[in-house]
């Protein structure tokens, strides 16, 4: 059989796979032993099953992934991400349309600690979604902002996306959290700016709020945040520095979270730690699941000879690094509509990477580039993953309907974003290069 014709074969397979509901890692773990099969033989396959799934849990370098999982949770169940945004609605309460701000402000803030885009929607929708509703603003700008926001968790660094990415691509765990601070920074300029030319145009979706709010308030919350500040500066000024490797990074942001969240429990009562941990476990164990079906197939792609032949016809539709990086945004623009962002990497890397190295794009820029795509992706109905984290957590309060309609000035606030990042590659690569140089 050809190396294509089993590359167009094993892709039919698993969109058939996926649309009966079997799990994205099962369906990419037997695509890819059949396609060794067919085009290698049982030995080379009976070898990468004995040998990869081992490689991907023993490699010390993975061990960043869990170690930032469960800093996230740790700093979630701490209770600061509500102080955050308290901190943050005080401050800019003031101002017309102060409650976006204070999402949008407090979302970037719990994503430096957070790394998960599910966890930043669901946490912000119970803790702003009742506020802004009761000021009288927009409910679906209100859902919009909410689950756009949380979305950061795909860039700012700690992310748990990144660390995907470069494990399938072999890139710098600690470059590509870095590379996503200027990007995750500039998406949060466009979004506030974006939400003040809104309330501008339409009053009506930000009524301005009376209540008053006095100078000793706003300190003393703010006085609540500086925990998470330490944890963001103790990660990232770890990475960027050298004083720790990446996996090293995790490990000390996790037990930051940790003291953090014992400091503000008083203690270990109410079985949080436990939660915790559980919840930290099972979430990691997904990922690497998939991880491992995911480079099953990738592996098959390489050893059969589809990556080859699937290359020089990328190559010849897009022959420059910025056609390509068009192509790509419209085809992960695309699949964001009907994939999950982890299943959406683990099935198009493979093909597209090998792309990116023929056109000697830089992998950084071209990761920041997909991470943004992940962004878009997670709001993108109709199965965009932020849009129904934010609909389980508000509950009967609101339909599909609201978050859709509300959604849809972020989407193009990402598209603002996506074509500097396209246009200016030096947005994504300038602050990793400075940490090599120094």
């Amino acid at each position: 059989m050809e190396p294509l014709t089993i590359g167009y074969l094993g892709a039919a397979l698993l969109f058939v796979f996926l649309a009966a509901g079997i799990p994205v890692s099962v369906s990419m773990g037997v695509i890819g032993i059949g396609g060794m099969l067919l085009g290698a033989g049982p030995l080379l396959t009976m070898g990468q099953l004995s040998v990869l799934p081992f490689w991907v849990v023993n490699n010390y370098a993975f061990a960043v992934l869990p170690m930032f999982v469960l800093m996230g949770v740790l700093a979630e169940s701490s209770g600061v991400t509500t102080q955050v945004f308290q901190a943050a609605d005080l401050w800019l309460r003031r101002f017309r349309g102060g409650l976006y701000h204070a999402v949008i402000i407090g979302s970037a803030i719990f994503a430096a600690v957070s790394g998960s885009t599910i966890v930043n929607a669901v946490v912000f929708t119970r803790i702003a979604f009742p506020q802004m509703i009761k000021f009288g603003y927009s409910k679906s700008l209100s859902l919009g902002a909410i689950a756009g926001a949380g979305s950061f968790a795909a860039m700012i660094p700690p992310s748990i996306t990144m660390v995907i990415y470069a494990i399938i691509t072999e890139q710098s765990v600690g470059q590509l959290l870095i590379a996503g601070v200027i990007p995750g920074i500039l998406t949060a300029i466009v979004y506030l700016g974006g939400v003040t030319i809104l309330v501008r145009i339409k009053p009506d979706l930000a009524p301005p709020i009376e209540a008053t709010v006095t100078w000793p308030e706003r300190w003393r919350a703010a006085g609540q945040v500086w925990p998470i500040l330490i944890l963001m500066i103790l990660v990232l000024g770890g990475i960027y520095t050298g004083l720790f490797p990446p996996s090293a990074a995790g490990a000390a942001g996790a037990f930051g979270a940790f003291c953090l969240a014992v400091f503000k429990k008083r203690g270990f009562r109410g079985g949080w730690l436990t939660s915790a941990l559980r919840d930290a476990a099972s979430i990691s164990c997904i990922i690497f699941v998939i991880l491992i079906g995911g480079l099953l197939l990738s592996r098959m792609l390489v050893v059969v000879g589809v990556i080859d032949d699937m290359v020089g016809q990328i190559t010849a539709i897009a022959s420059s690094p910025v056609s390509f990086m068009i192509m790509a945004s419209i085809l992960y623009i695309v699949l964001g509509c009907f994939l999950d962002t982890t299943s959406m990497m683990i099935v198009t890397l493979p093909f597209l990477f090998p792309v990116v190295t023929a056109l000697e794009i830089d992998p950084i820029w071209f990761g920041i580039v997909l991470v943004k795509l992940i962004e878009i992706s997670v709001v993108t109905p109709p199965v965009g993953i932020n849009l129904f984290a934010v609909l389980g957590a508000v509950g009967k309060e609101a339909d599909f309907r609201h978050v859709a309609l509300g959604v849809i000035p972020f989407i193009f606030f990402d598209l603002i974003v996506l074509a500097l990042l396209i246009i200016f590659p030096e947005l994504a690569t300038w602050l990793p290069n400075k940490m090599i140089q120094g």
